[in-house]
């Protein structure tokens, strides 16, 4: 198939460039700036324009572009570029392949598991509401941004992405390097649930994405179990042999991460209900052998 990647310089477009590569497929990569190499299309999600004609023969097209959630403290001016990364790039491409005369036959759009806020200990599954806060409201906003590819009959698909476990980018390309410090531990109490998923679990999830006809709207990229931070710390601290005797108290995070504190030690049990029911199955289940993998 032809199909075109935004974000494919990020840690998950990276990986699924590569592997669609493997296997043949043909990549078109949008980039903001000038075209450079002939697999690249420019796009300008700020001001909404697109150059459809590269996207020519797509048959899927992949949204992960986005600014990081974690990259700066929750300014005024940084939240408004998180939405506006999400939002109007979303809305840009939505509306751009509506209006092709020969559209791709599916969109598959990033969204996050932030959509349902602090669950607690409660399994959650794609039936749920979306929850309360700045995170739920975001991605709430960048789903109904792609409205335009689903009024115009595109198979549009919502990947909610947990905490993917990888060696570097994400969240756990930055608890590595303090683990192996030593300097790992507990956040807050540790009984918070982290919904994670293995790099490669979810490059082959978009890829299932991609292919299965029958999935559309929301679908959960997590891991079947979540776990608490307490066992994420445990496996970290045993696998790579190093003690885990730091806490940072939750008054230490708000200080230091302001606003995103709260997201940080709030619980998410997410379970991908839609992807099970599907015939997926995962190569990297448990926590333990996600972080071996990565």
């Amino acid at each position: 198939m032809r199909i075109a990647i935004t974000g494919s310089t990020g840690l998950i477009g990276t990986a699924l460039v590569q592997s669609l590569r493997t296997d043949s497929h043909d990549v078109v990569r949008l980039v903001r700036h000038e075209p450079t190499a002939a697999d690249e299309v420019r796009w300008d999600p700020k001001h909404q324009e697109i150059d459809t004609a590269g996207l020519a023969g797509c048959e899927a097209v992949v949204h992960l572009a986005g600014a990081g959630v974690g990259d700066h403290r929750w300014t005024a001016a940084y939240k408004q570029e998180l939405y506006d990364s999400r939002v109007l790039g979303t809305r840009t491409l939505a509306t751009a392949l509506a209006a092709m005369d020969t559209p791709p036959r599916v969109f598959v759009c990033g969204s996050a598991i932030g959509y349902y806020g602090d669950t607690g200990d409660r399994r959650t599954d794609e039936n749920a509401p979306a929850g309360r806060g700045f995170l739920p409201e975001l991605c709430v906003a960048w789903e109904d941004a792609a409205q335009p590819a689903r009024d115009a009959g595109i198979r549009t698909v919502f990947a909610r992405t947990g905490l993917v476990v990888a060696r570097s980018g994400g969240a756990w390309g930055r608890l590595f390097p303090l683990f192996r410090l030593g300097l790992g531990g507990r956040l807050g109490d540790g009984s918070q649930y982290w919904s994670f998923i293995s790099l490669e679990d979810h490059i082959r999830a978009l890829r299932h994405l991609i292919d299965t006809e029958a999935l559309t709207g929301p679908v959960n990229l997590t891991a079947p179990e979540p776990v608490t931070n307490r066992e994420v710390t445990a496996v970290m601290g045993r696998f790579l042999n190093r003690p885990t005797l730091f806490t940072v108290p939750a008054p230490v995070l708000r200080v230091a991460l302001g606003e995103f504190a709260g997201d940080v030690l709030g619980s998410q049990r997410v379970i991908p209900r839609r992807l099970l029911d599907s015939g997926f199955t995962f190569h990297r289940p448990r926590i333990i052998e996600a972080v071996r993998a990565a």
